[in-house]
Formats: C-alpha cells, structure tokens, sequence
C-alpha cells in the first residue's frame, strides 16, 4: 500500500528535528555568494565555515529549482540535508516558494519523513509551500505494471507562525486545494479508452459519493442523449454523434445556506478529439486525452469550493463527448439548434468545443449567476498567440480582471485578450445560420471563438479561460508542475470563488 502523507505545521529547529531530510532554502544576494534562506539559519549555524566551500564545490548558486542533497553526518540530526535555490533574494515571493517546495519534493529519494525550513513568515507564505510540496509529489502510475505511487509518510513545516490561526487555515485549505487538483490531474492523464463520456461521468459520480463531512454536499445530475435531446442541446449531440460512446453532461450544484454570491462554471469535456471529419494529422491526436482539461478543472474546482466550505453557491456544467470520425460524424454544412434556440453553421468539425460549451453557456445563464466562468482547451490559435505556460482569459473587464487577479494569487500565468468587434461581426456572416462557427481565417482563431461563445451568455457577466497551453506539460516536470496533465485553474477558480465573497 502506498503511504499516506501527514502534514504538520509546528515550531522547531531544523538542525535539530529528527527526520530523514531537512530541507532549505538557498538565494543569490547580488554578486557575492549563495546564502541560507530565512528559516535555516540554524542549520547555516550548524555547518558555519564549512557551508560556503561545499556550495562552491558543487557550483550551486541558488538558482531557482537548483537542487542539492547532501548526508548530513552528525552535523544535523536529520539524515540528509536538501538545498534547494530561491533565486534572487529579492524575488522570493509566493509562487517562487511554490515551486521550489515542488522542486525539492521530487528529490527526496524513498524519504519516510521530511522537514521544510523554507521561508515561512506569513500564512500565505506556509500555504504556498504545502501547495508546492504536494504538487511536486504528485505521480500518475496506475498503467506501470509492478509500479506503486509512493509517497513522504509525515512533512513537517517548521514555522515560527506555526500557531497562528491563520496559518493553521492555510495549510488545510492547501490540503483540499491539492487534493483537488490531483483528482482534475488524474482524470486528464487517464487514457481515452478507460475515460470516455460514460466513464468521466461515472467518475464524477463516485467523487462526489465519498464527499466526507458534516453540512450539505455537492449535488450531481448526469444527463444522458435523450435529456440532451429533450433539452435542445444540438452542440452536444452533434460532436457526439459520430462516436460509439455517447455523450453526457454533469451538472454539479453547491448550495451553502449562507452563500454570498452565485457563480456558475462550464468545462469543455472532450474526451478524446480527432477532429471528426476534419480530421487532425496523426501527429497532433497524440495528447488529444486532454482535450476534457477544462470539464476536469471545473469540476475538481466545484468539489474543492464545497470543501473549503466557501460562502458561494457554485453551479457547474461539464458537458461531454468524444469527436469522432464515422458514416453519422457531424459534417461541414450541418446546421445545429443550441440549447437557447440559436442556430450554427458547422463548418470545421474540429473546432467542436465551443459546439459544447454553447449549450452549456446558455444553461448556465438562464440560471441568472452572478457571474460565469468557462474553461477550456480550445484553440491552437491561443498557445501560437501565448505559448504554452500562459493561459488566455477573455470576457468583461470585471469579470476577466477578477480571473486575472485569481490567477496572479494562485501562481498560475494568464494573460488578457480581446474580442474585437471584427470578431463579433465576423461569428454572424454564416450565410444560412445565426451564428458561424467558424470563419478558417488563419489569424485570431482565438479571438473568433470568444466571440463565437459570447453570444451565449448575453448580458451575464463572463469570462472565457482558453487553457490549451498550459493545461498539458509536454515536458519535463518543472517546480511543483509535473509533465502530461498540469491541473492548471483548479486553483484560480477556487481563489475567484473566494474573491466574490464581500466582508
């Protein structure tokens, strides 16, 4: 059985704690040597001259996400010593401690225990740490034969605010805030064979199950073809219609007795997209899994919001298929009724998330929220736009200035784009439709369809996340991101809930 982690926030000297790795922080300061972080100054004092000479030995400078492990002798009572670099003294802020936190958990070796005297001063400062630690920690090994997800049994934070209640606080909301985006990391890694609509539906149903705790729950209603027909949810049915595996869509609701505001969240849910008749080049399918990124972030965002107990009633809607080529596949030509009773052209059959998130937009926004939020791995046009760390957030400026805001106190990187009325005016030039889906116009694709999912949500206020960049890492893992899925705006949702909470 693989080992369950315990986090711990108390007060203590990391020279002195008994474990089988401390671990430290280190920075640059200007152009003279690397030097302890606050938080390890003991252990700074426990090595004295000797500290300089083995940095300079191992030529570590303290550059973020530079890491060194070093047995400790009888120096420490810890077994090993973990240095792990801050960067720049000046430039430590939250999200550097995030990802250094990240950094050093995927070097602790098979370590049953560990220590972290990173700097810890503030709240915010313990939170951005445990978030750190538990993102870097995570694995998806569940198709390694033999393989086993292993993890740290017991992490202490040491911190002098170890008994401030706001400390204690932001550990636990870390707590439910990773587990969370673990579960949205999970389901996105899953391979499309063992995740099609049914399935992701069913996976829902089963989180939502074992829901622990006293007060009200999170409520699940999955809605298979015939609900969808009787609904008019033409963008749903038609991407689902050329696959074997039918569509749904999961609408989860969250009604605290003292809410403070209504926020509604939709997330595209393609399980798998080959593009359907316009079908993809065989290369660009290979991570096509993802394409249920957005469903995945609103949904764990949904069930960590009602974890956290926050004050706000969440309604979510995930719809799902998967877009696939057959002798009943969407074409181009076909005209589709939206669930608001819009019609649209299909004229690319592989643009068919915003075929998706339109009916559930119009779902949402007859429930009259107080504002809508959608995710998305929509466009290659936002990444060629972006590249592939930044995700683009579009909507009124109220509404896309508070994502943006979110965004920037959860250490997630988004940027703000427009919808130009060039876009606006071009999504209505469909010829036989009241909307065109898509214009093949080489540039702006992004902005065409924020443009395109605007004309769902009427006078709501709305925001439009694009994340088809950051929501996969094709790379190497980097800080507490690991490669394939991110769980990238599981954490910026649940920070926007909490923002339209008013004291």
């Amino acid at each position: 059985m693989p080992r369950v982690t315990t986090y711990t926030l108390r007060k203590g000297s990391p020279a002195k704690t008994r474990t089988d790795v401390v671990v430290v922080g280190v920075v640059r300061r200007g152009e003279g040597a690397p030097a302890v972080a606050a938080g390890g100054e003991e252990v700074a004092a426990a090595y004295g001259r000797r500290l300089s000479p083995l940095l300079s030995a191992s030529a570590f400078r303290g550059d973020l996400g530079e890491v060194l492990r070093v047995p400790t002798g009888d120096t420490l009572r810890a077994g090993q010593l973990l240095l792990v670099g801050l960067g720049a003294d000046e430039a430590v802020d939250d999200d550097a401690l995030r990802r250094a936190a990240g950094t050093a958990a995927r070097h602790l070796g098979n370590a049953a225990s560990v220590s972290l005297a990173l700097p810890m001063t503030t709240p915010a400062q313990v939170g951005a740490v445990a978030e750190g630690f538990a993102g870097g920690s995570y694995s998806f090994t569940r198709y390694k034969s033999g393989a086993e997800p292993t993890a740290v049994g017991e992490v202490s934070l040491l911190s002098p605010v170890a008994r401030d209640p706001e400390a204690v606080a932001a550990l636990e909301r870390a707590e439910v805030l990773a587990a969370h985006v673990a579960h949205a990391r999970d389901w996105v890694n899953t391979p499309p064979n063992d995740l099609t609509p049914a399935a992701f539906a069913d996976a829902v149903v089963a989180l939502a199950a074992a829901q622990k705790g006293r007060g009200p729950k999170v409520e699940v209603e999955v809605l298979g073809p015939d609900e969808l027909r009787e609904l008019s949810c033409g963008g749903v049915l038609g991407v689902g219609q050329g696959s074997a595996n039918e569509p749904r869509l999961v609408k989860l609701t969250w009604r605290p007795a003292d809410a403070a505001a209504r926020l509604a969240l939709v997330g595209k849910g393609i399980t798998y997209d080959s593009g359907g008749l316009t079908i993809k080049p065989g290369s660009s399918m290979t991570t096509m899994k993802y394409d249920m990124g957005g469903a995945a972030t609103v949904l764990a965002a949904t069930f960590a919001i009602a974890a956290l107990g926050l004050p706000v009633e969440v309604t979510c809607y995930a719809p799902m298929a998967e877009n696939m080529p057959s002798g009943s596949a969407m074409r181009p030509g076909d005209v589709l009724t939206m669930h608001d009773g819009q019609t649209v052209e299909v004229t690319n059959t592989d643009a068919e998330g915003r075929l998706l998130l339109a009916d559930a937009l119009a779902m949402a926004v007859a429930e009259r929220p107080d504002a809508v939020v959608d995710a998305a791995t929509l466009t290659g046009a936002c990444m060629v736009a972006l590249g592939d760390r930044y995700a683009g957030v579009f909507g009124d400026d109220a509404t896309a200035g508070g994502v943006l805001a979110a965004a920037e106190q959860a250490g997630e990187l988004a940027w703000r784009l427009p919808i130009p009325e060039q876009s606006r005016t071009a999504v209505g030039e469909s010829p036989v439709a009241d909307v065109l889906q898509s214009n093949w116009v080489r540039w702006g694709g992004a902005l065409f369809a924020a443009a395109f999912l605007e004309r769902f949500v009427g006078d709501t206020p709305w925001a439009h996340v694009d994340l088809a960049g950051p929501a996969w890492n094709t790379g190497g893992a980097s800080g507490h991101v690991p490669s394939g899925a991110t769980g990238y705006g599981v954490s910026t949702l649940v920070q926007y809930a909490a923002s339209l909470v008013v004291d």
